[in-house]
């Protein structure tokens, strides 16, 4: 089906919509509409440097690097085989290292 862009948008659904003005006056009739947050729960979510860590566990299942893949030797994370740009003395540098 053909989509004429020079027709106007507007819907049925459009035209029902409130005015700007009274858009404009429901919010400011309404409250700040700021949100309470409980300092006390917010300070248990967050973990300080340092913290005591020793009894948690990895929830990470680690992937060995794959034989299509490469070490950046200057931003050292790994990339796919179609991202080396160059390899010098035995150092593979990534396209976005070598830019």
């Amino acid at each position: 089906m053909a989509t004429d862009y020079d027709s106007p948008r507007k819907t049925d659904d459009d035209l029902n919509e409130d005015s700007l003005q009274e858009l404009q006056a429901r919010r400011t009739d309404k409250s700040s509409g700021s949100i309470d947050i409980d300092e006390t729960d917010l300070a248990e979510s967050l973990e300080l440097p340092g913290a005591d860590l020793s009894n948690e566990e990895l929830s990470l299942r680690v992937i060995p690097r794959q034989a299509d893949e490469f070490t950046c030797a200057r931003c050292f994370l790994v990339h796919h085989r179609s991202q080396l740009a160059s390899e010098k003395g035995g150092q593979q540098i990534c396209r976005e290292c070598a830019a």
